[in-house]
């Protein structure tokens, strides 16, 4: 746009193109379309603004004024990124499957298709279609979760920690709730159990010890103002040594025995046993039902591979108390969490197709041997694209799951390690795949970028992207 050379700060001031001149060229009608005549106008102002900044410290024109082809195909990517969706798709190579910060569990195209029809359609959210009259949001996903666990009833509310909240609530508000000092948990963004407790209105009673508690601490505690026995299931730590604690089974006896009800905060919770891949038992709903807990709450975004949702599954008459309780309706999904949970459910009532329907399953079935063979693949194809400044070889890794499940166990892995050599850096190459159009995110350590095959969700879509990426220049 400007070639001539200016002499003195005034001139360069008298060279920038004023606001309508831009909003008037004919390149600016394709920005005006797409992004509407506001938008476009503030990102002229905004920029020219940085302009004249640059001109007043450096007594310059910014390069982007250069000429007319790169004034406008500047203002086109800064309208672009102030579009851009930010939950937007990325490959999660960081090595943690339930990654919390990446959006937790993948779901299904099962999934992915009935939450698309739901939100295209009138859907059924709370009327029953043969009756012909009002129903229940909850009702679909109670169902299934009878049929899957055994359970009498289920409440759906938006995550776990919203489901021990209304469950403390509803059934123990203003009496005393007995935990296991090693039970005191706290979990990602503080939450704790001991708040959560004062504000549900509750009085927590701590029993036993932090590594040892028996059935005569928690005889001991119980009162006639004691609401419920509360078992918490420590998912993202372990003690180990000289540890003791009440099983479910034995508990869930007392309570009856004393008329008080069993409760049980599960975090992660899984419907299917996954020894199979590899990984410990944890404990599942259906097994902690059977043993006597009256309520058991549990994510759906986690080990259940769902959106995220909080489920509390028990006795009828208890979940009745949470349906009718104030905050149910404040706490409660909506119609596209639901469908997707629904859909996620349907999964498991098929085990023999899961492991390949459910992502996350899919994620935890891959063999080691079969990633070792893509990151080999990966090597040979890439190294010529990335090489001499970023080496890269096939190196053996750990996968964890993630999101505090299963702290200390891990499945084998492999994966891509990029170092950085004849001036290369490897804080450079991880802006660089966080730059693409779906951004690679792995991780740094040992002073090698790994990116951990596991976790992705297309081998040759990924090696395509990388491919087009090569290394930053």
């Amino acid at each position: 746009m400007m070639t001539q050379v200016f002499d003195t700060p005034a001139s360069l001031y008298r060279a920038l193109p004023s606001v309508d001149s831009l909003l008037a060229a004919d390149a600016s009608q394709a920005l005006l379309t797409q992004y509407g005549k506001d938008a476009v106008k503030q990102v002229i102002n905004q920029q020219l603004a940085a302009a004249r900044a640059v001109i007043a410290t450096e007594q310059r024109l910014p390069q982007w004024l250069a000429n007319s082809t790169t004034t406008f195909e500047y203002l086109a990517q800064h309208l672009q990124q102030l579009h851009q969706l930010s939950l937007r798709p990325v490959h999660n190579l960081t090595g943690t499957i339930l990654h919390t910060n990446l959006g937790r569990s993948q779901q299904s195209e099962a999934a992915i298709n009935a939450v698309t029809q739901v939100m295209r359609h009138a859907t059924p959210l709370e009327f029953e279609l043969e009756a012909g009259k009002r129903g229940h949001r909850d009702n679909a996903v109670s169902q299934l979760i009878h049929r899957l666990t055994g359970a009498e009833a289920c409440c759906v509310v938006n995550n776990n920690a919203a489901a021990v909240l209304l469950m403390l609530s509803a059934v123990c508000a203003g009496k005393e709730v007995i935990v296991s000092r090693g039970e005191l948990v706290e979990i990602g963004g503080a939450f704790r159990i001991p708040d959560i407790m004062r504000q549900a209105g509750c009085t927590l009673v701590e029993v036993g010890a932090t590594n040892r508690t028996h059935l005569r601490d928690y005889q001991a505690a119980i009162t006639e103002n004691t609401g419920a026995i509360m078992k918490v299931h420590t998912s993202n730590y372990h003690i180990q040594g000289f540890t003791s604690a009440v099983d479910e089974a034995t508990l869930g006896k007392l309570c009856r025995e004393r008329g008080i009800p069993l409760i049980s905060d599960l975090g992660s919770g899984a419907l299917t046993d996954l020894r199979r891949f590899g990984l410990k038992q944890e404990p599942m709903p259906q097994q902690m039902l059977a043993d006597g807990v009256d309520l058991v709450s549990f994510s759906g975004d986690k080990l259940l591979g769902g959106p995220q949702s909080g489920l509390i599954v028990g006795k009828q008459a208890l979940i009745d108390k949470l349906q009718q309780h104030p905050l149910k309706r404040a706490l409660r999904c909506d119609k596209l969490i639901l469908a997707a949970l629904e859909a996620t459910l349907l999964h498991y009532l098929n085990p023999e197709t899961l492991d390949s329907q459910l992502p996350i399953m899919a994620k935890f079935a891959r063999s080691e041997a079969e990633i070792c063979r893509q990151a080999e693949r990966f090597v040979a194809a890439l190294q010529p694209l990335f090489a001499p400044r970023y080496p890269l070889r096939a190196v053996p890794c750990q996968t964890q799951v993630g999101s505090g499940s299963q702290p200390d166990t891990y499945l084998p892995s492999a994966a891509l390690a990029f170092r950085a050599q004849a001036g290369g850096s490897l804080a450079e190459l991880e802006r660089h795949f966080k730059s693409a159009e779906q951004p690679i995110i792995g991780r740094i350590k040992d002073e090698q970028l790994l990116l951990d095959l596991r976790g992705a969700d297309d081998f040759e879509q990924l090696l395509a992207s990388l491919a087009q990426l090569g290394a930053p220049t």
